[in-house]
């Protein structure tokens, strides 16, 4: 994992991004719901990838790949960016199927907060995880993540509802 870096997604990584997403949609979609079926094109995913950057430009998300030696092992996002009065964005990150439990997502997680609180002047970081998601919530508390309440019955997935645990970390407090 000594190759692992995060960088802003740009046009030309959309041919090996689709690929990407098209290898481990079944296994995130049994986490999140399904994206869009026109995103799984090369066509789609370059249009998200504009509006990804357009967002960026304006200051209202951060979207990034996650590489390691070069490939595209997962995806880490900084989105609903909130600057008056709050400072804060949500963290949104998902590592491919066969690439976790290898330390990936917490190490790009912090990565991440390295450019939120730094760079992007962020003070405050939320994230959600469900509670059966045992590996989200010890990638969360690596990073200095804190629950602060359960959100309960409020995703629903496959026609089944799921309670969510909230999660924040201040830049300017104890990890």
């Amino acid at each position: 994992m000594s190759g692992l870096a995060i960088r802003p997604v740009a046009a030309a990584d959309a041919p090996a991004l689709l690929r990407f997403e098209l290898e481990h949609r079944a296994y995130f979609e049994s986490w999140v719901n399904a994206r869009d079926p026109a995103f799984y094109s090369e066509q789609g995913v370059a249009a998200a990838i504009a509006a990804a950057q357009a967002a960026w430009a304006k200051d209202q998300a951060f979207q990034y790949l996650i590489l390691e030696d070069g490939r595209i092992v997962g995806r880490v996002n900084l989105t609903a960016v909130r600057r008056a009065h709050y400072h804060c964005a949500d963290l949104g990150y998902r590592i491919g199927e066969h690439d976790g439990g290898r330390g990936i997502a917490s190490r790009a997680v912090a990565l991440c907060l390295e450019q939120a609180f730094g760079p992007l002047g962020l003070g405050r970081i939320e994230a959600v995880a469900r509670p059966e998601n045992k590996g989200s919530i010890r990638v969360l508390e690596r990073n200095g993540f804190r629950q602060f309440g359960r959100s309960r019955r409020s995703f629903e997935l496959g026609g089944q509802w799921f309670d969510r645990l909230l999660f924040e970390r201040h830049r300017d407090l104890p990890a």
